[in-house]
């Protein structure tokens, strides 16, 4: 015993220790693990989680704050910054005679790489610790036993010998020794990639030749396992980081991430900005090194305006939205479990859904239980009732109604105790019906079958008519048939109900007992519609979001549904109707369709599939395990918290409330935050783009460099912070009525229309500074002036278009954001508004400040040069909004 609490008390997984336990009966595995069928006490609960921890995998490493402040501080911007400030620690310290040494080039560089990598740091955090705490209030629970009673607990609090129930839908939490097992099937395909489920059995051991196949074993299920139906009854061998897949099983609770079309995007354009970076760096330093004769100074320049085409806030201000925008979505009932689904989210523009509890009230109520003459009966709620209640294997609302419903009408005490449970033969998606088996007290058996119409048909040869019992004829099928459709038709999803007495035993009950039935009665449930969905509907249809229902449903309850709620019920498609269709003709069908009907779980991930294909962003919606294949090929997975565990673990973002109004906010939502980063991305690449092309033209006719590197870098962390703000910017209402997806191939084109607006306003400046300006200061044109006279030449040109890039870079804000004009027209939010004006203030102030200006190297400016920019600020508004005018002639949209 004394080696079993070792092996128990490992902090890693120990193969040898599960190979016992599966060997072990169950009455000798509960003894190993010092519990028993009643559960554990609270008591002894509480002390095995404090010693062997929460039922948890640590997070990965890259989640801890040394990796992301490792991470915030080596970026390709802070170490071209440090490789800088290494190169001026050198040329103005180092190598240097003692009158000469200079370390303010160096502090400034410093400092700037400290400001960029804390607000990235704090960033990061923020991200990280809001993710954490939307995560915290999605519930994950599981049934287990304590105390000798059934409760729900957090995952995280399941130990070492709990007793754990579990149905067809639940997610395992820990590694579990079965006990006792009902048609129990799982699915271990996020361990070993298997998609078939497997039956396993409590009582069956693994064969000695078979030992080191541990998924394998009939007897064992580990977390992670997902099961697809029946029931089972299992004892806790192992949790957390203890579990033999403890590891694997981390690498699946963090989901890996979807590669949304947003993150494509990103990715294009890094190459493009490679392509760039790599042209035109090593032309600027050939231009410079060959027109100016200081080749290490052309190399800091040439790198420099390589780090000025790179719009280097960009995870941060990608982060920044997503982080803003998913705290927004929770405030209104919207959890986001992977941040980047959020740009797919905004994005999608079909919407795949069932229709239970999405476009009806989730409340369903026994309308009528029918006898075959189409009257109330009470044996038939009766047998109803025997069936719903003493199932285990997947309760669903159509269950609790009928309880509800014979609680009302009937003795269910005296039911209760006069049956007791012999088996049952859970449900499945393929047989559709599920079947228990009861005893009466002094009476023989009686099975009890619940379930689809033609799949209760297909098992049952007699009706019972009263009192009488006769063969079920093919007339009397088209009979029954008739009754249903007449039921549908009123908007009622119709179950039939078969008995069959004595059934013979041979061993358990399967799903080959469930034949030679007697049918015997209808029960309908009515879902009715909510009350606002017509309105959502119609709101979706103005946002572009076409709607689509799947499900398992027939087509009348169906169609019903939809007319009431406003959907187009012209075309309705089961999978059957699919069937010898071709490639191109099924696009078509699920093209025009908007009711798909009697689904199974993998049609429904097709059709998804084929949407994809036909171009569109799908987003689905779902709550059950007959939802998870459509989920994982959905572009984003949507579930409730009231789902079973593995819709949750699929899910992208979770609803705290299944409804399409919170559905539809949090799709505009997501378009605010795709506008941002779009309005980011877009207006600093084209805006980086012009003060490249003016970088080329100044350095291909000036004598000396156009800016310092120094100067560069600063100008470009100034905008860069300011940029911060853009996140916190409003979006307009036409902007929100669309689904966006990138499109990469467009921003060629917005930087070629928007990139040289601005240059031509430098160039401007900069003739305006070497031919009237910088001579009127220093008293000479630069070719006539001494040495001295050409530094503050230069000194003076530095600060000059040092200003005048600023507010450019600044006003392109204001100008691109929105098609109107700017100012006049349209107005950004007021933190944007301070932001990139507070931005210009300060980058005009430098200049004139005595202890920055030989830091900086700037020159003495004369005051009225400010009236010159100002001047200039107006005519690029002007012309920035006349091409903004050409480009929207043949663009729909100008973000």
């Amino acid at each position: 015993m004394a080696k079993n609490k070792l092996l128990m008390n490992k902090k890693t997984a120990d193969t040898e220790f599960v190979k016992q336990i599966a060997q072990q009966t169950p009455e000798e595995a509960l003894k190993t693990l010092h519990s028993s069928l009643d559960g554990l006490s609270s008591t002894e609960a509480k002390e095995r989680l404090e010693k062997n921890g929460l039922n948890e995998v640590a997070t990965k490493k890259h989640n801890t704050k040394l990796h992301f402040f490792i991470e915030s501080f080596f970026t390709p911007f802070t170490m071209v910054l440090l490789l800088l400030a290494t190169v001026s620690l050198f040329t103005d310290y180092v190598f240097v005679p003692a009158d000469q040494k200079d370390l303010s080039t160096v502090i400034i560089m410093i400092t700037m790489i400290i400001i960029s990598g804390l607000t990235s740091f704090i960033q990061n955090v923020k991200t990280n610790d809001a993710v954490e705490d939307l995560l915290n209030m999605v519930s994950v629970t599981t049934n287990i036993r304590r105390n000798k009673k059934d409760k729900e607990i957090s995952t995280k609090q399941v130990v070492v010998g709990d007793i754990i129930n579990i149905h067809a839908g639940d997610m395992v939490p820990a590694d579990i020794r079965l006990l006792q097992t009902k048609d129990l099937f799982c699915s271990s395909s996020s361990l070993n990639g298997e998609s078939t489920p497997v039956e396993k059995i409590a009582t069956k051991k693994p064969d000695q030749k078979d030992m080191d196949q541990y998924l394998d074993y009939p007897d064992v299920i580990y977390q992670g396992t997902t099961i697809v139906s029946g029931s089972g009854v299992g004892v806790v061998l192992a949790t957390g980081e203890q579990t033999v897949f403890g590891r694997l099983a981390k690498d699946i609770s963090n989901n890996d991430v979807k590669e949304t079309n947003f993150d494509v995007g990103i990715k294009n354009i890094s190459k493009l900005l490679l392509t760039m970076t790599a042209i035109i760096a090593p032309l600027v330093l050939i231009i410079n090194g060959l027109t100016k004769g200081n080749w290490l100074n052309a190399l800091l320049f040439a790198i420099a305006t390589a780090v000025g085409l790179t719009p280097e806030m960009l995870p941060v201000i990608v982060t920044s939205n997503l982080v803003k925008g998913s705290l927004e979505m929770s405030k209104h009932g919207t959890i986001v479990k992977k941040m980047n689904s959020i740009q797919n989210f905004g994005a999608a523009d079909i919407l795949c859904t069932d229709k239970t509890g999405t476009l009806t009230q989730n409340k369903v109520v026994l309308e009528r239980h029918y006898n075959l003459d189409m009257k109330e009966n009470p044996q038939v709620l009766r047998l109803a009732y025997l069936n719903s209640y003493f199932q285990t294997g997947m309760h669903d609302l159509m269950d609790q109604a009928i309880i509800d419903a014979a609680s009302d009408e009937l003795d269910v005490e005296e039911i209760k105790h006069d049956y007791t449970k012999v088996d049952e033969i859970p449900f499945d998606f393929k047989r559709r019906r599920m079947s228990v088996v009861i005893k009466r007290h002094g009476d023989g058996r009686i099975l009890v079958t619940k379930g689809a119409a033609e799949e209760m048909l297909a098992c049952c040869n007699r009706v019972q008519v009263g009192n009488h019992i006769s063969d079920l004829t093919d007339e009397y099928k088209e009979k029954v048939l008739k009754h249903i459709e007449d039921l549908n038709k009123d908007g009622l999803r119709v179950v039939l109900l078969a008995y069959k007495n004595n059934p013979a035993q041979a061993g358990e009950f399967n799903v080959s007992d469930e034949k030679d039935l007697i049918l015997t009665g209808f029960l309908a449930f009515l879902d009715p519609p909510k009350d606002d969905v017509k309105d959502v509907l119609k709101q979706l249809k103005q946002d572009g979001i076409t709607v689509k229902i799947l499900t398992g449903d027939n087509a009348a309850v169906t169609k019903s549904v939809a007319s009431r709620v406003g959907l187009n019920t012209e075309y309705v498609y089961s999978e059957k109707d699919f069937v010898g269709k071709g490639e191109e003709e099924i696009k078509k069908m699920v093209e025009e369709c908007s009711l798909f009907v009697k689904l199974s779980p993998e049609y429904k991930a097709k059709i998804i599939q084929i949407l994809k294909e036909n171009g569109h962003t799908v987003a689905y919606m779902g709550d059950g395990i007959n939802d998870t294949p459509a989920m994982k090929k959905a572009d984003v997975a949507i579930s409730v918290d009231t789902a079973v565990d593995i819709a949750k673990k699929s899910a992208d973002i979770i609803l705290l409330h299944k409804s399409l109004r919170t559905l539809e906010h949090g799709v505009r939502i997501g378009r605010q935050i795709f506008a941002n980063t779009m309005k980011y991305i877009k207006i600093t690449l084209s805006s980086n783009f012009g003060n490249i092309l003016s970088i080329l033209v100044a350095s291909s006719f000036l004598p000396f460099l156009p800016m310092l590197p120094m100067q560069l870098l600063i100008l470009d962390l100034i905008y860069g912070t300011s940029c911060l703000s853009i996140p916190f910017d409003t979006v307009g209402e036409k902007y929100l009525e669309v689904p966006r997806k990138w499109e990469t191939r467009k921003l060629p084109k917005f930087m070629f229309y928007f990139g040289p607006t601005s240059s031509v306003f430098d160039i401007i400046t900069f003739a305006l500074l070497y031919f009237w300006i910088c001579p009127s200061v220093v008293g000479a044109s630069y070719m006539a002036a001494t040495p001295s006279q050409k530094a503050v030449f230069m000194a003076i040109f530095w600060s000059g278009w040092f200003i005048e890039s600023l507010w450019t870079q600044e006003m392109v804000i204001q100008a691109l954001r929105d098609p109107a004009v700017p100012f006049i027209q349209q107005h950004s939010s007021p933190v944007v508004m301070l932001a990139t004006i507070g931005a210009g203030l300060i980058g005009t102030a430098m200049p004139y400040i005595p202890s920055l200006t030989k830091v900086m190297k700037f020159g003495p400016i004369p005051e009225f040069y400010v009236l010159v920019v100002l001047v200039l600020l107006i005519l690029y508004i002007a012309l920035t909004t006349l091409v903004k005018h050409w480009y929207m002639k043949k663009e729909e949209f100008l973000i």
